[in-house]
């Protein structure tokens, strides 16, 4: 990247966060006059304006919008490529950004983990636990190389295949006449108390469950809201709730007097994917993904038949290079 598209981004990001040229240039180390004119030179190269600007105030308009988000994965793709290179001259490790959710299934995970490349033997993988939405929100920005995300909102700027599929678990008391079932269905828990995720977790998620109980005229007699599985553990446990958890929730719940059923909703089947940005062009990135979804694909035709989690080797282009 040359050094003077390096300046005019660094300076038009600056700019576009503090709005104001002096605080602008002391956040990058220059003088106002010296941003001024990156910008200046900028804008007379492109042949229009990225900011209005008048004696009083600076705004970003809409194209300015448009060049700093791609400006600042380009600084960020730039920065990584520096790094990439002086790890192999220094015979350092490759570090891949991998985000998951807290409650992605374990098996993801540690099949992830377990990969080895041939041709990055030091390759290593440093794990950031997140929300699904914040995921995509750091795929987006270039804070993530790859991301295991259930039911993300959908982008034209991602990439996905789907790695697993599950239904939503139940967890309630043993001592509960629903633990007499191998599974539980919707009009099952009617007039209950319900334990669900906080909405802004996962608004899509937590829509689909409430419209399908509307569509069935299933009603609970009160809805109690959680964060974390573990939070719905004292009120499951004395028998006064039960509660939705994903896979990995019932694993960390079911204890102590607790147990959980599947729910047999075809339409609430939680669906788990392995995002990457479109764009994306890493070649370790590529190989790792087409190991991961090789060894997934060995491992689940292992499986048990009975098993709730289904697998499929479908990884589109751009994750397949």
């Amino acid at each position: 990247m040359a050094r003077n598209e390096t300046k005019y981004m660094e300076s038009v990001i600056a700019l576009s966060e503090e709005l104001h040229f002096t605080r602008a240039a002391q956040k990058i180390h220059i003088s106002q006059p010296m941003l001024t004119r990156n910008i200046a030179e900028l804008e007379e190269g492109l042949g229009f304006r990225l900011f209005e600007r008048d004696r009083r105030n600076v705004s970003l308009n809409d194209a300015g919008r448009a060049y700093v988000e791609d400006a600042r994965l380009a600084l960020l793709y730039g920065e990584r490529a520096l790094q990439a290179a002086r790890a192999v001259k220094q015979n350092a490790g490759v570090v891949v950004n991998v985000g998951k959710s807290p409650y992605t299934d374990p098996f993801l995970v540690s099949t992830l983990l377990s990969i080895q490349l041939p041709s990055f033997r030091r390759l290593r993988i440093e794990l950031r636990s997140q929300f699904s939405y914040d995921l995509v929100h750091d795929l987006l920005a270039g804070k993530l190389d790859l991301a295991i995300t259930t039911e993300p909102p959908e982008s034209p700027l991602l990439t996905m295949v789907k790695v697993a599929e599950s239904p939503f678990y139940i967890a309630m008391s043993e001592d509960d006449e629903l633990a007499g079932y191998a599974s539980v269905t919707l009009e099952e828990m009617a007039d209950r108390c319900w334990i669900l995720f906080e909405r802004r977790l996962h608004p899509p998620l937590y829509d689909s469950v409430m419209q399908l109980a509307e569509e069935r005229k299933v009603h609970p007699a009160n809805i109690q809201h959680v964060t974390a599985p573990e939070e719905a553990f004292p009120f499951v446990a004395d028998g006064s709730c039960i509660a939705f958890v994903v896979k990995a929730g019932a694993l960390r719940i079911a204890r102590n007097r607790v147990t959980v059923r599947p729910l047999i909703e075809k339409s609430l089947s939680l669906k788990t994917y392995l995002a990457s940005r479109a764009d994306n062009r890493s070649k370790v990135v590529s190989e790792l993904v087409r190991a991961f979804m090789r060894k997934i694909s060995a491992l689940s035709k292992e499986a048990s038949p009975s098993s709730h989690t289904s697998v499929r080797f479908t990884p589109p282009a751009s994750l397949s290079r």
